[in-house]
């Protein structure tokens, strides 16, 4: 407990550092950006003063360092707009478009909004007028923010992502746990249970109430595996899918309401898959609870089996009230569930039972409003 706790104070130690470091990033990349804006501003009052230097100048006046400033603007785009509002000249800007009329009247609305024109003034009067907008690097700088904004939201997104994954795997290792407790806490009056059957043979009693305390004896057995095996790889043996639903079949018939007239299908002969025995007989188990559920205790119920080449299919169709087909992915969900009661597990458990532990395939292949569903389970043909 210690641990653990020195252990969430240290990555929220991580997590708020991060995020401090970011923002500090951030803050200095600003600060940068509007620090080599400056810099261009001056450049381009520099590039004015050469300019009414120029204009001013006579014959005799030594322009090459007048020139020189004139001729240093190679990366900041910029037009200059005479008293009468002609383009007078322009730097860095496509010479074929700047013919274009329209486009440099797009260029000085654009390039006002990003920087605050500089005048030329000649004896008092403006001369004309400067507009420049921010040069390539500053445009590329103007974006690195975002990225980084962009940066943290993913880092928030794969934090968010990392806790709830551990919080599901602790979840999931309490429920492991609990689920190997309940057998072990099972296996006692089992054995008990047993023992007094045994007692009751030597006893004046119906062979058949015998028989029946027998199957739920059994099944409790088949039960304590099952919850002993939830959080550990469950071995494969080969073994007949026909027999083993059969077995759960009649079982569930024999305790069920009659209301609910129940048939099998099955082909001739056998059909070797890979099964885990308990987890298989768990999968039929909830398909069969659920579809009673679905029909509430009354309708028909079909379990059919077929082959082909290299599949095996097992249906289990009910006259139930049907399932919405904006459902047929959800029902398999942990937690989705339209009872009242009930915790949304069976199915979900059905789905990781088929799929993760047999390499099959489960899905509902049709269903109807109020005229009832078919739950599919594909599995492969053992070799």
């Amino acid at each position: 407990m210690i641990f653990t706790k020195h252990s969430n104070v240290f990555r929220w130690i991580i997590i708020v550092a991060s995020f401090a470091i970011v923002s500090l990033i951030l803050l200095k990349t600003y600060e940068f950006f509007q620090h080599f804006k400056d810099e261009e501003r001056t450049k381009m009052e520099n590039w004015s003063f050469a300019q009414t230097e120029f204009v001013n100048s006579d014959t005799n006046t030594n322009l090459n360092l007048t020139l020189k400033i004139l001729n240093s603007n190679t990366t900041t785009p910029m037009i200059v707009i005479d008293k009468d509002g002609n383009l007078s000249s322009s730097n860095n800007i496509n010479d074929s478009k700047i013919e274009n009329p329209e486009y440099v009247k797009k260029l000085i609305n654009k390039f006002s909004d990003e920087n605050k024109p500089i005048e030329i003034k000649y004896q008092n009067q403006v001369y004309s007028t400067i507009y420049y907008g921010n040069s390539p690097l500053l445009n590329k700088l103007k974006y690195y923010p975002l990225a980084l904004i962009l940066i943290v939201v993913l880092f928030g997104a794969v934090i968010f992502f990392f806790y709830s994954s551990n919080k599901n795997a602790t979840q999931n290792k309490l429920w492991s746990g609990m689920a190997k407790e309940t057998a072990h806490q099972i296996g006692t009056p089992l054995s008990s249970l047993i023992g007094w059957t045994e007692l009751l043979k030597t006893e004046n009693v119906n062979p058949e109430y015998i028989t029946e305390m027998e199957k739920d004896v059994s099944r409790l057995k088949t039960i304590a595996e099952r919850f002993s095996k939830i959080g550990s790889l469950p071995t494969l043996e080969k073994a007949d899918i026909i027999k083993e639903t059969i077995e759960s079949y009649d079982y569930l018939k024999s305790r069920s309401s009659k209301l609910v007239d129940f048939e099998i299908i099955i082909p001739d002969g056998e059909i070797s898959v890979n099964l885990n025995k308990q987890l298989y007989s768990w999968t039929i188990e909830n398909l069969v609870k659920n579809a009673i559920d679905a029909m509430k205790g009354r309708g028909k119920l079909t379990v059919e089996i077929s082959q082909l080449e290299n599949d095996v299919k097992v249906n289990v169709t009910d006259t139930g009230k049907g399932i919405s087909k904006k459902h047929y992915n959800s029902i398999f969900e942990p937690g989705f569930t339209t009872k009242k009661r009930g915790w949304g597990l069976g199915l979900s458990l059905t789905k990781r039972i088929i799929e993760d532990f047999h390499n099959g395939k489960i899905k509902v292949l049709q269903s109807a409003k109020n005229k009832g569903s078919t739950i599919q389970i594909s599995l492969k043909r053992a070799s």
